[in-house]
């Protein structure tokens, strides 16, 4: 069973300014409230759309909401351009405005293509990694143009001796939380997608009754299985919880001991039944008057075998089945109150 989740990365350096106290545009404090009043609520609809994102577990499921951060990235946009040079300086404006027409790109083209993508990458675990790389690469752009902004005003405010008192409100510390919970949840995710995608492949194997197929599929999930409970080791437990990580190990030993123990018992099953098929055929293709006693106690040793096979099979099989279910329902279960408990709801 592939499970999937979706998760957007937004990188956000909030800057807060307290200004001297004039009440027009020549003021350049007040031209700085200005430009960032411009812009409106476009960060907090940025984390409305991570957070619906994340608890919703697919950006298809959230598109309106992704049409309406363009809207609103829109809107800002005009009311920036409205406003007027500072004393013949444009760099903060211009600054205000390639941000807004950056993240107005990544919200059209970038995150339209993570949406594109959602389906191929459940299809490899090289779809997987690459459609990951590619949200990673989304939030390096989001995060970069946020850097120049900031870079940009803090210019500003040099230059005309204003003041800028730095601080982060309750928005801007949930933006942070949904950053890093965002990297957390994946780098742990790709480890329990791996060994899932892999276990998928020896199922579909198993019922193709292709031995090849299962022992290679079965050699990858020992190997994923291992890189996934070294990493595990390494990683540090997010905000005091490490429940996501310990339903990760549990299925990363599941794995491990289904690829290394299990499967080999159930792939022997199959080469039983080949070599019992050539008994059977053998001991079919004499005539009743032929068949020695020794040819009867062969082929009823042959049959008792086989069908100590099938049990011991149908045994193994329906316990690997039923571990699998509570391995993968635990890890759906405790990824989603995972994410629930630690991605900050905004709306």
């Amino acid at each position: 069973m592939i499970t999937y989740k979706h998760s957007c990365y937004i990188f956000l350096l909030l800057f807060f300014s307290s200004f001297v106290h004039a009440q027009n545009l020549e003021n350049p404090g007040d031209y700085m409230t200005a430009i960032t009043n411009a812009r409106g609520d476009m960060d907090s609809k940025y984390m409305q759309y991570v957070s619906a994102a994340a608890h919703g577990r697919r950006a298809r499921k959230v598109e309106k909401l992704r049409e309406q951060v363009l809207d609103n990235i829109t809107q800002s946009r005009y009311k920036t351009i409205d406003l007027p040079k500072y004393k013949g300086d444009n760099s903060l404006r211009q600054g205000s405005i390639d941000y807004i027409q950056m993240c107005y790109r990544v919200f059209s083209e970038d995150y339209k293509k993570i949406i594109n993508v959602e389906e191929l990458a459940e299809q490899s675990v090289d779809e997987m990694q690459a459609y990951l790389l590619l949200q990673q690469k989304v939030g390096e752009k989001l995060h970069e143009a946020h850097a120049e902004l900031a870079r940009i005003t803090k210019e500003f405010a040099a230059k005309y001796n204003v003041r800028l008192v730095e601080e982060q409100n309750e928005l801007g510390q949930k933006m942070e939380t949904a950053a890093k919970l965002n990297t957390y949840i994946d780098n742990v995710y790709l480890s329990f997608f791996k060994c899932n995608w892999e276990d998928q492949q020896i199922v579909n194997a198993m019922n193709n009754r292709k031995v090849n197929d299962i022992e290679q599929a079965r050699n990858a999930l020992s190997k994923y299985a291992d890189e996934g409970l070294k990493s595990l080791d390494t990683l540090k437990v997010f905000d005091g919880d490490p429940s996501l990580a310990n339903a990760c190990r549990q299925a990363m030993q599941f794995y491990k001991n289904m690829a290394d123990k299990d499967i080999p018992q159930l792939t022997d099953y199959y080469l039983k039944q080949e070599e019992f098929e050539k008994s059977k055929k053998a001991f079919e293709s004499k005539s009743s008057s032929a068949r020695t006693k020794e040819d009867v106690d062969n082929y009823n040793k042959a049959v008792k075998d086989i069908n100590n096979a099938v049990n011991s099979f149908n045994q193994t099989n329906t316990r690997v089945n039923n571990n699998r279910t509570q391995i993968v329902n635990n890890w759906q279960d405790t990824e989603k109150r995972f994410a629930d408990d630690h991605m900050p709801h905004y709306r």
